[in-house]
């Protein structure tokens, strides 16, 4: 079943567009732009561009997965396969099944809102055609990712995203950016070069690069020392990218450090390129070794479900200055761990569990990410302490749309039934009750346990977080301590006034008292500006996704599961 009948060659250069797209329209935004186009001014012409391309591919994705033959999700569509270096037998074999339609979507879907968000709110940085023309270049090594069916295309476009997020981080980025950013590149670039070796190695073992050809050997004709030997070279790259605990340790600081379209593109998009890897490659080109390894990843994978979540606490607590971007990032360690866990059943419930998940945190954590970076905006900071203090409680009362939609992600990411969040926790526990035959079943119902019981560490600082930032008395006066009022920040008509206000009177101070009517001691709580138009245009789509694959899981269940089924079995439905 197709909603629209598309023939096979205008599907095969559908997905080729959206592919090469992203990268002429990369070259394209480096270039002057034609008179009749620029606009007031070429920096608005060529953040234009940017949403116009990513939306040109976002309608390319839509279509295509419109086009798309949903009675048999698990056989290859669009697919496209030209020899390209005869001498190593590598070709540009391109193709989607239920598995990376759904990723390739998403990418798409993050992107255009990212660009879309860009041309309203650009972070401060050097020249906006670098900043356009990174983030297309990034797009189209993510799509490319999901995309190709050859080992070492794959691998090409898996590291072609790691320049264009590092200069994103390093050039667009906030406090202590350098660092983060050179942390990034050094983790996943050493993670790649293992991970290279072990790509190699089943593709000269096995005479092919073909990932089609290899998933229906099943590594039949890979010996279980050389599938080891694969998985756990491979499988420590992806590890990196993922992340997996305790390989984590450069994400805090890259989301930290990253403007706000940069973490809402590393967490949404990147995070997955790794989990997707295990799936695609690990899972059927070398399923002995991934038995091999399986239950000590899903030993990691709850450390980090279980670590995350007690970090993400201690950020939260009252006093402890945690920055919320790097709380979310946290958040992402423990949501990632469930997808391993998932993965790690080798069970068609564990890994459409794992998939599912993969989409729900790319549209929960984005939100969540967009929103923080709003809040950022609107007071100058990502304190907790600031934000749950006198100037910076009651976000309910002082943005009640900006407030409610924050507390709105905030449950999705924590799991609540009916939201996205719930299914892909749900599923990966099931699939740890019961895991594939050779995993010792006392060992992951252990895993199933630890795994609840982070589910409840997360509502826990969750609703903390909500609670601090959201709650409390809205109040036009306040009367603090001498201490408290020297900390306070200069007031919007003192000081700098908040990003996006510049032109017209700041509604941070619309209808506040006078500085003559307080006293030293009293300070205003004005009402913020709440969500823009802009804003709300980036952010609905991922709030009403969250919501519908919530309410309905066989939209996105209904593409992987046939696809997951015979990925494990060989190639054999």
């Amino acid at each position: 079943m197709t909603v629209i009948d598309i023939s096979p060659s205008v599907m095969q250069f559908l997905l080729a567009f959206i592919v090469v797209a992203p990268l002429l329209g990369a070259l394209a935004a480096l270039l002057p732009a034609p008179p009749g186009l620029k606009g007031k001014n070429p920096d608005q012409a060529v953040l234009r561009h940017g949403v116009t391309v990513t939306g040109a591919v976002l309608v390319a994705a839509i279509v295509l997965a419109a086009g798309f033959d949903h009675d048999h999700p698990a056989t290859m569509q669009a697919t496209t396969d030209i020899s390209w270096i005869p001498a190593l037998d590598v070709r540009i074999h391109l193709g989607i099944d239920g598995i990376s339609l759904p990723l390739l979507v998403l990418t798409a879907l993050l992107t255009f809102l990212c660009a879309l968000y860009s041309y309203f709110k650009l972070p401060a940085g050097p020249s906006p055609k670098a900043f356009v023309a990174l983030v297309l270049v990034l797009e189209s090594g993510t799509l490319a990712t999901f995309a190709v069916l050859d080992l070492l295309l794959f691998f090409l476009a898996f590291e072609m995203v790691l320049i264009p997020m590092y200069f994103l981080i390093a050039r667009w980025g906030g406090d202590q950016r350098q660092a983060a950013a050179w942390r990034f590149i050094l983790y996943t670039l050493l993670g790649s070069v293992v991970m290279l070796l072990g790509l190699l190695l089943i593709g000269l073992k096995s005479g092919t690069f073909d990932m089609v050809a290899l998933a229906t050997d099943n590594g039949r004709g890979l010996t279980t020392s050389v599938q080891v030997i694969a998985v756990l070279a491979i499988g420590l790259g992806l590890a990196v990218k993922t992340p997996m605990w305790p390989l984590h340790s450069w994400l805090p600081d890259a989301h930290t450090a990253a403007p706000t379209v940069g973490s809402v593109l590393l967490a949404g998009v990147l995070l997955k390129m790794g989990t997707y890897g295990f799936v695609r490659i690990l899972l059927p080109v070398a399923p002995d070794g991934m038995r091999t390894f399986a239950p000590y990843l899903a030993a990691f994978a709850v450390v980090g479900i279980v670590y995350g979540s007690l970090a993400c606490l201690a950020l939260a607590r009252t006093g402890a200055k945690g920055d919320l971007k790097r709380l979310i990032a946290y958040s992402s360690v423990g949501h990632m761990g469930f997808v391993l866990l998932g993965i790690a059943t080798m069970t068609p419930t564990g890994v459409n569990g794992a998939l599912f998940a993969n989409i729900a945190h790319g549209l929960i954590t984005g939100l969540l990410f967009f929103l923080v970076g709003a809040v950022k905006d609107r007071y100058g900071t990502a304190d907790l302490d600031t934000l749950a203090g006198a100037t910076g409680a009651a976000l309910y009362g002082r943005a009640p749309r900006l407030g409610a939609l924050l507390a709105f992600a905030a449950i999705a990411s924590l799991g609540l039934p009916g939201l996205a969040g719930f299914w892909g926790e749900m599923l990966t526990l099931f699939g740890a009750y019961s895991p594939a035959e050779g995993l010792s079943r006392p060992a992951f119902r252990t895993f199933m346990a630890i795994g609840a019981f982070g589910t409840l560490l997360t509502a826990a600082y969750m609703l903390i977080v909500v609670r601090r930032v959201c709650m409390g008395e809205h109040t036009s006066h306040s009367r603090l301590s001498p201490d408290e009022h020297a900390q306070q920040p200069p007031r919007a008509a003192d000081g700098p006034q908040p990003s996006g206000t510049a032109g017209s009177p700041s509604s941070e101070t619309a209808g506040s008292p006078s500085s003559e009517t307080a006293g030293p001691r009293t300070a205003t709580t004005p009402q913020l500006a709440d969500i823009h138009p802009y804003e709300a245009a980036a952010w609905t789509p991922l709030a009403a996704l969250t919501v519908l694959a919530g309410l309905w899981p066989a939209v996105l269940l209904g593409l992987t599961d046939p696809a997951v089924q015979q990925l494990l079995a060989g190639g054999k439905s």
